[in-house]
């Protein structure tokens, strides 16, 4: 199978990018073939600008260059998982932005769907499990995310799986990249 691994993280050797190199190296070993779409140090623009927006009325619309070049990245694997800090309950911004402009209607949603049956979401958040389920922050990026973009896009094969404790010290971000590297073996 081939996986598109997408990091959206400022900087590439933070924890989220040593989980996407861990996933990356387990699923790697299973016979996969990994590329990898690092939306920071590409540059790209997360600004949903009129080009992009989604024209209801059309659903054969045609979007940007800089969109097809990564809707026919998204076309040419099989599978896609997006690795990602969780910031403020959410995805950061280049993250949104990239499937608010790329996955749009007539393409991932609306007369068509999402291309690929299989996307994993793999959020690396800071606090502990029990910070986020004290106030639900668990249950409300879960249904943003699995139900809110990755369900609405009609993906059968979806996971989303949070990764807790990257900034509460040993041993949690050892725990996070042998997580990371367990996702990979399983996926």
């Amino acid at each position: 199978m081939k996986v598109l691994l997408v990091l959206a993280h400022p900087r590439r050797d933070s924890l989220s990018g040593r989980a996407a190199d861990a996933f990356a190296t387990a699923v790697a070993a299973n016979g996969h073939t990994v590329e990898c779409a690092d939306l920071a140090a590409e540059k790209f623009d997360p600004v949903l600008r009129e080009p992009d927006e989604p024209d209801w009325s059309d659903d054969d619309k045609v979007y940007s260059e800089a969109v097809r070049r990564e809707m026919a990245r998204i076309e040419r694997n099989d599978a896609t998982v997006m690795v990602f800090p969780v910031w403020w309950w959410s995805m950061p911004a280049l993250l949104k932005g990239w499937i608010d402009r790329v996955w749009n209607n007539g393409w991932a949603y609306g007369a068509r769907k999402f291309p690929q049956r299989r996307v994993w979401a793999i959020g690396i958040a800071g606090a502990t499990e029990e910070a986020f389920a004290k106030r639900g922050y668990d249950s409300a990026i879960r249904t943003q995310i699995d139900i809110g973009i990755l369900d609405y896009c009609g993906v059968s094969e979806r996971r989303f799986e949070l990764l807790y404790g990257s900034i509460e010290g040993q041993p949690y971000p050892e725990r996070i990249l042998r997580r990371a590297e367990e996702l990979g073996r399983a996926f």
